[in-house]
């Protein structure tokens, strides 16, 4: 195979992230976002060391069932399953983390169990935040709202039917696109850092129907246009709108930054205030604008679900006598969310985060559910464990996707507890990291998978360790 050739192949699996598998009569070859079943055209666009990947082009034929699909599948950068049926992409993201770990389950000497994929509740509207972004779909081109351009790093989409949102976002989004197109607003541009309008942000609690709206833009509206009647005006707007939620607040950030995340410089409420409250298994959580929160509230849930069946497994042998509870350390705590759940069973929680409003808005949850027994640090967990006075009984790790940092990770093995629960929203991570802990003398005996991000590529996995 050469760099530029256009072939065809059928595609017999997805390893994870989202690597298809396509077999070809000259070997097989890497199409990303190529689903299982398809026989797809692609061209190829890299050869090396007699490996070769290919970009996908088209869908000639498939032979399995097709999902529910919206317009822009494959346009937007977002989904990557979405035609499949959800019972299907699940038997998939299982086959995907079995065969990613079961080369380290062969380094050990114990077995594992390999429970089941549990699926999200709702496979359809679940997000509870999204990120849109103004732009165009092409070079001049009307002003556009959405997400990214598959593939691309300019060119946006206006989702307008985006399916993994409920119909709140989309009203939201459709009339926003819409007032500011009226009346030709600019957006920012990367290149020439010029412009007005940033991104949307949008979060509704799940459980509560509280929506909370930020508009992003630049310090330097549009030539001629007076900012506080242009936002009072989209504020109205906004309260107009037929919603099944209601509004906790509606913000103007102010982001002068060259990143192209959301940054925020400045804020001011156009209306009510900048937080609201979600609640999963009978606790409440006070969530900001910029507060860390799991995306599905709906499968967090399942997740934390079997956090709490894993510890009760690992707890079985703890003596309990004289009413004696454990101490637990929840490292890479975010906003509390496992530590405030496993507190009625531990003496005490401990929870080490590095994003000091995450730790802020934990330490704020943890009373006002009359939680007393959990203590949130605000650090490194690399700086912050040399100083940690309490030795814990059992280790919770849930770190960010790019997994515990190499210096910290032999800290923390070196409490030698008896059991660590590591719960990864990025295997691939969890694998690099099993290498040091298996040499620490801790073995899997159970992982478990969570389907957080139904039609995407992710999954979240979870992972009890026992030593000896």
């Amino acid at each position: 195979m050469k760099k530029g050739m256009i072939a065809e192949g059928r595609v017999l699996r997805m390893d994870f992230p989202n690597k298809g598998i396509v077999q070809t009569a000259e070997g097989d070859v890497v199409v990303k976002n190529a689903l299982p079943g398809d026989t797809i055209e692609f061209r190829i666009n890299k050869v090396r060391k007699g490996k070769a990947e290919g970009q996908l082009l088209r869908v000639i034929d498939t032979c399995r069932e097709q999902g529910p699909t919206c317009s822009f599948f494959g346009v937007c950068g977002g989904c990557t399953s979405l035609s499949m049926k959800y019972e299907e992409q699940l038997r998939m993201k299982e086959e995907q983390i079995h065969r990613l770990i079961r080369p380290v389950l062969e380094g050990q000497e114990g077995e594992c169990i390999l429970d089941p994929i549990l699926g999200s509740p709702r496979a359809y509207e679940y997000r509870n935040k999204m990120e849109f972004s103004f732009g165009d779909s092409a070079k001049d081109g009307p002003l556009e709202l959405g997400m990214h351009r598959r593939g691309s790093f300019y060119d946006v989409v206006t989702v307008s039917d985006c399916m993994i949102v409920d119909g709140d976002y989309r009203k939201i989004l459709t009339a926003t696109r819409d007032f500011f197109g009226e009346r030709g607003a600019s957006y920012y541009h990367k290149n020439s850092h010029e412009g007005y309008l940033r991104h949307l942000l949008v979060r509704k609690a799940s459980r509560t129907g509280e929506i909370l709206v930020a508009l992003v833009t630049t310090s330097h509206p549009d030539s001629g246009v007076n900012e506080t009647e242009l936002l009072a005006e989209y504020r109205e707007l906004l309260l107009g709108l037929p919603l099944e939620g209601t509004y906790a607040g509606i913000a103007h950030i102010v982001n002068d930054s060259l990143s192209d995340a959301i940054v925020c410089d400045r804020m001011e409420m156009l209306h009510g205030q900048d937080w609201f409250y979600e609640e999963l298994l009978g606790l409440r959580f006070r969530i900001s604008t910029f507060s860390f929160f799991q995306t599905n509230s709906y499968s967090a849930e399942v997740l934390y679900n079997a956090v709490r069946g894993y510890v009760k497994e690992a707890l079985e042998g703890y003596d309990t006598s004289a009413g004696k509870k454990p101490v637990v350390f929840d490292l890479y705590s975010g906003t509390g969310t496992i530590a405030q759940l496993l507190a009625p069973v531990a003496d005490s929680v401990v929870g080490v985060e590095i994003v000091e409003e995450a730790v802020e808005a934990a330490r704020k949850n943890a009373a006002e559910n009359g939680l007393t027994n959990c203590t949130f640090i605000a650090g490194d967990v690399l700086k912050v464990i040399d100083d940690l006075e309490e030795k814990p009984d059992l280790i919770i790790l849930d770190p960010p996707r790019d997994g515990i940092h190499p210096k910290a990770l032999p800290k923390i093995l070196s409490y030698g507890v008896d059991y660590i629960i590591y719960v990864s929203c990025k295997p691939t991570s969890f694998v690099r990291d099993m290498e040091m802990i298996h040499a620490a003398g801790y073995q899997a005996i159970r992982i478990g998978c969570v389907d957080q991000f139904p039609w995407t590529a992710n999954i979240e996995l979870i992972a009890l360790l026992s030593k000896g």
